[in-house]
């Protein structure tokens, strides 16, 4: 099996995933998140496609934590959002379990790689699909319980998977 090629369809399956759940959600806030974690997918492809071509071994840095505070901020303000995100549930567990699998693959191929850059992209690479999982497992613990989440942990509080 080509590892590469693998890498490549999780990340298209991912951005799939995310931009429908974009286009599903009503609520801005989670539009936006959606958005952002599509955008890293494709950036993440990218820097995938170069490395198979023999090409540049770089990735810019993502912000989408940072961006992410943000939006959730404004989340919490949006008292009506949390039973809207009831419905989400599923899909938060989904995205969830494909982040996760994408952590494990990166550290994979990031222990298995010979070049030490490539390896280290790849483990960048692991390291932002970690943001993602806990971007994604902070919005799923928001919804279930909102009226506890600020009291009982904090959103920049990231669990090791």
């Amino acid at each position: 099996m080509d590892i590469y090629k693998f890498a490549l369809k999780m990340e298209v399956d991912g951005k799939a995933f995310y931009e429908k759940m974009a286009l599903e959600t009503p609520h801005r806030g989670l539009k936006t998140v959606f958005s952002m974690l599509a955008a890293d997918e494709q950036k993440h492809y990218d820097t995938i496609i170069s490395i198979r071509a023999g090409g540049e071994v770089i990735m810019p840095d993502t912000i989408i934590l940072e961006n992410t505070r943000n939006v959730f901020e404004g989340i919490q303000a949006e008292k009506i959002l949390a039973e809207g995100m009831k419905k989400e549930h599923e899909a938060f567990q989904y995205a969830m379990k494909i982040e996760e699998d994408s952590v494990r693959l990166y550290k994979n191929m990031a222990r298995e790689e010979k070049n030490a850059a490539i390896a280290a992209l790849f483990q960048k690479i692991a390291d932002e699909e970690k943001k993602h999982y806990n971007i994604v497992e902070n919005l799923y613990d928001y919804s279930l319980r909102p009226e506890y989440f600020l009291e009982w942990r904090e959103f920049s509080n990231l669990k090791p998977l």
